[in-house]
């Protein structure tokens, strides 16, 4: 059994590396710069997000932290993962969370084919009908219950522009690698979490305020409080003492 120093150095290395790779995005100009690149991927490209459950879970899960390691993009989401980045000297830029940048991936593919792969009817129904409204084609549509090569299937068959997947994590990030590693034409494949959820109407979105703020977490707890006990009311102070044992040992990740 590995030791709880052992461990705290190999969360300390994965989380560095991470941060390392997260794309800081410090503007609305740099924003739309990154909307445009992702619209013409040009192969198979990966886009995922990272934040303190991803963290928490990756800690140890090592198929969680390959499956984010194995994405093309990694993007900065939430107040933690802000948190997180001040305390070891990283740049944070704007909170990329992907309730809020997918719609907008989305509806830059206005015109193009999309698939969903995640949640469950009557809310998959729900997001693809949002999507179509966007201006979206809806080629494929699938609950998220699957083994992967069901998606690697249908993926194939249909190709779309843009796959959109909602399995919550880490199925999610191994199903995106193993798409990107069977499919042969370009293709944007974004990890969602729960974005289909939100665009289906499963799941409402906070006021305003608290997304600007960085408090939508509190809004969703009082929303879900079942299924987010554990990221939130336990997650949060787990991440804290992570970070805080990490950086108490030396580890500044340099």
């Amino acid at each position: 059994m590995k030791s709880r120093e052992s461990t705290t150095a190999e969360g300390a290395r994965d989380l560095g590396a991470l941060m390392d790779r997260i794309r800081i995005v410090d503007d609305e100009a740099a924003e739309r710069t990154l909307l445009d690149e992702l619209v013409r991927p040009g192969r198979p490209f990966v886009l995922s997000f990272v934040n303190a459950h991803a963290v928490n879970l990756g800690w140890h899960q090592p198929d969680m932290t390959d499956g984010l390691f194995g994405s093309d993009l990694l993007l900065r989401d939430g107040l933690g993962m802000k948190l997180g980045m001040r305390v070891f000297g990283r740049p944070y830029g704007r909170n990329m969370n992907g309730t809020d940048f997918i719609p907008k991936v989305g509806r830059a593919y206005r015109g193009k084919r999309v698939a969903l792969f995640g949640t469950r009817s009557p809310w998959l129904d729900n997001a693809r009908r949002t999507l179509e409204a966007w201006g979206l084609t809806v080629v494929a549509s699938q609950e998220g219950f699957d083994p992967p090569e069901s998606y690697v299937r249908l993926a194939a068959a249909t190709k779309p522009d843009l796959i959109l997947l909602a399995m919550g994590m880490p199925k999610q990030e191994a199903v995106s690698v193993k798409l990107r590693e069977a499919l042969s034409h370009p293709v944007l494949i974004v990890n969602g979490g729960a974005v289909l959820d939100h665009l289906g109407g499963k799941v409402p979105r906070a006021p305003l305020v608290m997304r600007r703020t960085g408090t939508e977490w509190l809004f969703r707890l009082a929303v879900e409080p079942r299924r987010l006990f554990g990221r939130y009311v336990i997650g949060i102070p787990v991440f804290c003492s992570r970070m805080a044992r990490v950086r108490l040992s030396g580890g500044s990740f340099r």
